[in-house]
Formats: C-alpha cells, sequence, structure tokens
C-alpha cells in the first residue's frame, strides 16, 4: 500500500498541535506508519516540519483565496478570511513557534506572499476609513496571526467553545478590547 503523504502531514499536524514536543516516534504512531516509514520520508524532525510549513502555506493561501479580500468592505473581508482560516489555525499556532522556521533571516517566501495579501486588505480598510491608522498594516497583520494561534490553543484546550473562534478574533482585532458605551 502507498503511503499517503498528506495524511501522514494532517496526522502529524494534528498530533503536534496538541503536543508540539512529540518525539517521531508518536508522530508515526499517530500515522499509523513505523518509525523508519516516517523517516524514509522525512529525514528528521526538521524535514516535517518544513514539509508541515509548505502544507501550512497551502492551507493560508487557499483561505485567503477562499475570503475574497478584495470584495465588500475590509472588516467583512476579515471576517471571512477568520472563518476559512479556521480548519488551518492549529497547524498555523504550532508553525508560529517554531523557531527553526525564522531563524538566520531566510523566511519562506510562501509566509511573504501571505503576509503581504493580508497587510494588502488592512491598509485596504484604513484607507476607505473602516480601520484605525494609527496602528501600522505589519502591526495588523501580526496580531491577527497571535490572536489565531491564540484562539486556536483555547480551543484545542476547551477553554472557549469552537463556535466562537470567529467571533472572538474579529471583535477583539477591529473592536478593541474597550468596553462600549451602551446607549
Amino acid at each position: 500500500m502507498a503511503l499517503d503523504r498528506e495524511q501522514v502531514l494532517r496526522s502529524a499536524a494534528a498530533l503536534l498541535t496538541r503536543k508540539s514536543t512529540a518525539t517521531m516516534d508518536e508522530v508515526a504512531k499517530a500515522a499509523g506508519i513505523s518509525r523508519a516509514t516516517l523517516h524514509r520520508h522525512f529525514a528528521g524532525r526538521d524535514a516535517l516540519v518544513r514539509a508541515l510549513e509548505a502544507l501550512g502555506i497551502e492551507e493560508c493561501e487557499a483561505a485567503l483565496d477562499a475570503a475574497r479580500l478584495n470584495e465588500g468592505p475590509a472588516a467583512e473581508a476579515v471576517h471571512r478570511l477568520v472563518r476559512e482560516i479556521e480548519p488551518a489555525a492549529g497547524l498555523l499556532a504550532f508553525l508560529y513557534t517554531e523557531n527553526q522556521l525564522f531563524e538566520g533571516g531566510q523566511q519562506n517566501p510562501g509566509w511573504t506572499r501571505i503576509d503581504d495579501r493580508i497587510a494588502a486588505l488592512f491598509r485596504r480598510g484604513q484607507q476607505s476609513g473602516e480601520f484605525r491608522i494609527d496602528l501600522t498594516p505589519a502591526w495588523l497583520t501580526e496580531a491577527l496571526y497571535g490572536l489565531l494561534a491564540s484562539a486556536a490553543w483555547a480551543v484545542s484546550e476547551g477553554r472557549v467553545a469552537p463556535k466562537d473562534f470567529t467571533h472572538m478574533i474579529v471583535e477583539l482585532l477591529l473592536g478593541g478590547a474597550r468596553r462600549r458605551e451602551e446607549s
């Protein structure tokens, strides 16, 4: 039976999302393969993480496309983006903490493409008057990443309901933490 590389990656992502320190033995077990088979396809943890990075980039770019970032008000596009990226949020949370992906100044060009597209959305929202102009698009992009990772962890640990994922992120990112005045 041929090894389904994508299934192995998805099994690894599911495990590492819950337990970022999992060993290659644990990854192999979660994928239903031997450690030797896992090592034939991924020479070590670094190779596995790089393959997961490629999967994460693919998932993000698909979510960006599905969210139709250039359509309608920017706030609605942010809402669509968070909703579309939710299935990949656990993987992204894991990747967000993998220092090896960001060492040495050699960032994968896929992340740069993603950063640019999200920053352009925030810039569009600023230009239309929807978003504050005192926060840079780069900072809003980083804040979105942090909120996605935090929400993914909170949902996986059962501290918040999965159905609240999109609402929590969008409301905090776009509305802030300040209590609104009641009319």
